[in-house]
């Protein structure tokens, strides 16, 4: 009985984890699907939120929820002034031309990040408190299942929002055929931007859950890596199929902590991502609608 109970709390834990991955590669795949840019500098932006909501909570004695909530502001604000600062300038420029200049910007926020906050590792509060809750039969931390409740109610307003309102369908006419939207009298730059502020703060969200979870510190970029690895296995167009995605992988990697060495569980998840992309070579969600990356 205990062994069961272990499986069922690992696979709860990594509903959560997942959770977060997948709001991570929602960030990557909302910006793909309007621009077909993959934003290597969306784990900067989420670590920039980790490090500003610490700020405003602690350093400057906010409360946590307005904390937070200008924390999302801030660097959805930020995101869009990348945007539109640089990011539009090369519009129409090779792919590779993007990756390059969306890693540049990841490095240059990186070090700014280092300049101003430091090496120094903190800690952060959870808007949850800090009790445990009882969810049919399984003992979870109240923050865990804050995380699993933000992310379905914003997968699913995502849904609504591309399906069934005016400038959602214009975003996913942009993804198709910019010159097609143009002719349509949709504004695209502002849509565009509009685009990279909702990734930014869905970045944010997904930073400032995570941050109660391990600790605010320059090394919480790296969560980026899963998270694109999430959007690849979902097939980098679909909501649903990220948060889909993100939960297989958090999954695998807590069930792999648990009952193997905790140093093979990130080589567990690699090697399970090769292997799910050697299957199915358009992802998990893989269609004719599928872009390849």
């Amino acid at each position: 009985m205990p062994d069961i109970e272990l499986f069922v709390q690992s696979l709860a834990n990594g509903v959560s984890v997942g959770a977060i991955y997948g709001l991570i590669a929602l960030g990557f795949v909302l910006v793909y699907k309007s621009t077909e840019v993959v934003n290597f500098a969306l784990g900067d932006l989420l670590m920039f939120s980790a490090f500003a909501g610490w700020s405003l909570s602690v350093a400057l004695g906010w409360p946590i929820w307005l904390a937070v909530l200008a924390a999302i502001f801030l660097t959805s604000l930020l995101s869009g002034i990348i945007n539109e600062a640089v990011v539009s300038r090369i519009i129409g420029q090779p792919q590779f031309a993007h990756i390059l200049l969306t890693l540049g910007i990841a490095f240059t926020l990186r070090g700014l990040i280092l300049l101003i906050w430091g090496a120094d590792q903190r800690s952060l509060d959870s808007l949850a408190p800090d009790t445990l809750l009882e969810v049919a039969g399984i003992t979870l931390r109240a923050e865990r299942v804050q995380i699993i409740l933000i992310t379905l109610v914003l997968v699913i307003a995502l849904q609504f929002f591309f399906r069934k309102t005016r400038f959602g369908l214009a975003l996913q006419a942009l993804g198709e055929n910019q010159m097609a939207a143009y002719l349509m009298a949709i504004p695209v730059r502002r849509a565009i931007s509009g685009i990279w502020m909702l990734s930014g703060a869905i970045a944010a969200i997904a930073g400032l859950m995570l941050a109660p979870l391990l600790l605010v510190d320059t090394n919480l970029w790296l969560v980026m890596v899963k998270g694109l690895i999430v959007a690849v296995m979902g097939s980098f167009h679909s909501v649903p199929g990220a948060l889909g995605a993100g939960i297989l992988v958090g999954v695998i990697e807590q069930l792999a902590g648990v009952y193997l060495d905790a140093e093979y569980r990130d080589l567990v998840v690699y090697a399970s991502f090769f292997a799910i992309l050697a299957v199915f070579p358009k992802g998990l969600f893989g269609g004719q609608s599928a872009k390849k990356v």
